[in-house]
């Protein structure tokens, strides 16, 4: 039996094309056709900005805390592809309703900010909130999620394997659980699957290790090769066509 095929989700974007989490980024993840876009995103200064690291100098030149600086002095300094941050409002209007978009909540104090966003969009475009997955390693702001937006999915972010398995998605009544792939095995996938959870693998760049955990039944991957991903499903699905 061939293992499945692999929901493809653009880990901040396509970054073969263009700096990570840019609109550029993710405007070339979708026109390739994959899944769905993760990003990353802060509150800096009441402003929810697309962005991954707490500190500058690996995009951006300098060495502050992001959480330091006003937004607008972010949102000026071009990235190495020459896009500059852009704010999640104009991630969610580049996307519309072409794939799913899982944001990953960083920085703290943003839930707030979130979930009024993705509401408001959602009202003024009627895009469905069944669109999006908001994920966090901070387990605290995803219950704040599910207090303050309980219509959008939860992802629940792990780097290693819990002692009680996926137990901790439970009180965050989650959709997702999402792994590392240095720890993902099977015994933490069977236990997500018991729960009804989806399991989705960070960050998976090898086409071996996409067969092995399509074999343990994984549901997809975050990739910052996507095309890799997309090229595998292809393969699988004309396997199965053969058989």
């Amino acid at each position: 039996m061939n293992p499945g095929t692999l929901f493809c989700f653009a880990h901040r974007g396509y970054q073969l094309h263009a700096s990570e989490n840019t609109l550029q980024a993710i405007r070339h993840a979708i026109e390739i056709g994959v899944d769905g876009i993760e990003i990353d995103v802060w509150n800096i200064g009441e402003q929810l900005l697309v962005t991954h690291d707490r500190r500058l100098g690996r995009l951006l030149c300098g060495s502050e805390l992001i959480t330091d600086l006003h937004p607008q002095e972010l949102r000026e300094r071009s990235l190495p592809c020459g896009n500059t941050i852009p704010t999640l409002r104009e991630v969610l209007e580049l996307i519309g309703s072409r794939v799913q978009l899982n944001i990953e909540i960083k920085g703290p104090n943003t839930t707030g900010l979130v979930a009024r966003e993705v509401r408001a969009f959602v009202r003024d475009t009627g895009t469905s909130f069944d669109q999006y997955i908001v994920s966090s390693f901070d387990h605290q702001q995803l219950y704040q999620c599910l207090r303050l937006i309980p219509e959008v999915r939860r992802g629940v972010l792990i780097s290693g394997v819990p002692l009680e398995l996926a137990a901790c998605t439970t009180p965050l009544q989650a959709y997702s659980l999402h792994t590392c792939l240095d720890f993902t095995n099977t015994q933490l996938i069977a236990d997500a699957k018991r729960r009804g959870l989806k399991n989705y693998v960070f960050t998976v760049n090898n086409s071996v290790d996409l067969t092995l955990l399509a074999a343990q039944g994984v549901d997809g991957v975050f990739t910052d090769k996507p095309q890799m991903v997309l090229d595998y499903n292809t393969q699988i699905l004309a396997s199965d066509a053969c058989n």
